[in-house]
């Protein structure tokens, strides 16, 4: 007997019409959501520069969200056992469409930080609880094409991101980067509570783990600072960078010991004893770092080295999502029938021929031959979120169906946020040590450099200038080759993860997804 009366019998599959909507309606808020994560990417030179501050001051506003959004996931098992699912997930809607009104009339850096904070604060429930309602309202034999839906809005949502950043922060005022989530949110939440309020899962009053979840905060944050301030701090030679890096250690550490002998903890580490949701958990979190880091380096590249325009930048991403939503419907009908293991094999094998392709970039490199790299990426996206959730999912009983999905989109998540900072933050590192390669070559004495100088000079430019010109150069050869190793070294990690892949157990889609109680 649940607080609210009597359990409520078990609830038929939807149908017909309302099944539709229902399933636009779900999307759609997952959409918005997964949107915000990457909207602000390309637009981030555009905001910092309206903001006054400098593009790595405005990473800030990615990673905030991301390191908010991935504290607050784990507790959306407590949140729809308390007050039941349909209803934790419209009220995030609703919330989340509040913030990004507040994200869209932010004054200043610090406001626009804190705005995005209490954003990814109240988005925790929207991507688990989306997935769990999804499945919920599909009859069993079609649960592998909810999966796909939802698998079509994560998958797509990134990529659309750097479209509509680009483009509106071009073409508009950035705030409407925000608002655009207003109509949109107040859509979702009122279709799913017109169409779901009825299907409203049992509801339990269940201590919350007040102390777990205060550990993980501290933990997560601090390490984030730690990454996002690190590169200004000088790293492990302040003060302050190493008592973050203790704090978050300890922390952890304790966080660990806690959750594990608490009656009822915040994120149930029990889970991780079950084969597949560990692996499932670990690939999932490193092959979207690779795929979240990446995501923000391609666009501030080309926009800060290459000059691209925010909206050019965008619009190199988009042919990847086209290739995404071909195949993703055909993915998830395939994955019913075959083992989920070679869908991931696939989505490894095409992100490291991505990554591997991308490494053989020049500056001097087209249009095309930026976007040509970015097919083989939507192939992979096609299949790894889809594929990564089936794993991930396999053998978990239907009522810890939220609590796990919950655990694996919080370790998605802040593992994206900490990949953002930490590709960033390597991207200065490895152009500093390019640069000072490169300009051991150009010295005075240097023949080919007074050529090059007595050339420019042809054009009536002053020795002055035509220093600044090779200097320029030089800088940009150094971004170039910085973004090479980082692309290599995404390339290898994925080949990695195959290994992960095939450690887990084999697993069909509709076998191993079953509806939350």
């Amino acid at each position: 007997m649940s607080e609210a009366g009597a359990a409520p019998a078990p609830l038929a599959p939807m149908t017909g019409v309302p099944l539709m909507i229902a399933s636009v309606a779900l999307a759609l808020g997952t959409f918005m959501q997964v949107l915000d994560t990457t909207i602000a990417n390309v637009a981030l030179p555009t905001i910092a520069g309206y903001l006054g501050v400098s593009s790595d001051q405005g990473t800030w506003i990615i990673t905030a969200f991301a390191a908010a959004n991935g504290i607050s996931v784990p507790i959306t098992g407590w949140l729809m056992g308390r007050y039941g699912i349909v209803r934790t997930f419209v009220l995030s809607v609703l919330f989340f469409t509040i913030a990004s009104f507040l994200c869209g009339i932010a004054w200043s850096l610090s406001s626009l930080v804190m705005f995005r904070v209490l954003q990814g604060a109240v988005s925790g429930p929207m991507i688990p609880g989306s997935q769990a309602l999804l499945i919920s309202i599909f009859p069993p034999e079609k649960r592998s094409t909810a999966l796909g839906i939802w698998s079509l809005t994560t998958l797509l949502a990134p990529i659309c991101g750097p479209i509509l950043g680009g483009y509106i922060s071009y073409n508009y005022p950035w705030s409407w980067i925000f608002y655009i989530n207003v109509p949109v949110g107040i859509i979702s939440a009122f279709l799913c509570w017109r169409l779901l309020k009825h299907r409203e899962s049992q509801q339990r009053r269940l201590p919350i783990d007040g102390v777990g979840l205060g550990l993980l905060a501290i933990w997560v944050g601090t390490l984030q600072i730690m990454l996002d301030e690190g590169k200004d701090w000088d790293w492990f030679n302040s003060s302050a960078i190493i008592a973050l890096a203790l704090i978050s250690g300890i922390t952890f550490i304790v966080f660990i010991i806690w959750e594990l002998t608490d009656k009822h903890p915040v994120v149930d580490l029990t889970l991780f004893k079950k084969r597949n949701f560990r692996l499932g958990t670990i690939a999932f979190c490193l092959g979207y770092a690779l795929f979240f880091g990446n995501l923000v380096l391609y666009p501030l590249w080309l926009q800060v080295q290459l000059n691209y325009t925010a909206t050019w930048a965008g619009l190199v991403l988009a042919p990847s999502g086209v290739v995404a939503v071909v195949l993703t419907p055909i993915a998830a009908r395939l994955m019913s029938r075959f083992d989920v293991r070679w869908a991931a094999s696939f989505s490894f094998v095409m992100f490291a021929i991505s990554y591997f392709l991308r490494a053989q970039l020049t500056a001097q490199a087209s249009f095309s031959e930026f976007v040509w790299p970015l097919l083989f990426q939507g192939a992979a996206t096609a299949t790894f979120f889809l594929s990564m959730v089936a794993i991930s999912l396999d053998g978990v009983e239907p009522s810890r169906i939220p609590s796990a999905s919950g655990i694996s989109n919080f370790a998605r998540i802040t593992a994206g946020g900490f990949a953002a900072s930490i590709v960033t933050t390597m991207w200065d590192r490895r152009e500093r040590l390019h640069q000072s390669r490169l300009a051991e070559t150009p010295t005075v004495y240097n023949p080919v450099l007074h050529q090059a100088v007595n050339h420019l000079g042809t054009r009536h430019l002053s020795e002055l200038k035509s220093l600044g010109v090779v200097t320029h150069a030089l800088i940009n050869q150094a971004f170039l080759l910085s973004s090479l190793d980082i692309f290599w070294i995404s390339g290898w990690f994925s080949v990695a993860m195959l290994g992960i892949v095939w450690l887990s157990r084999r697993t069909v889609a509709d076998s191993s997804i079953t509806a939350p109680e």
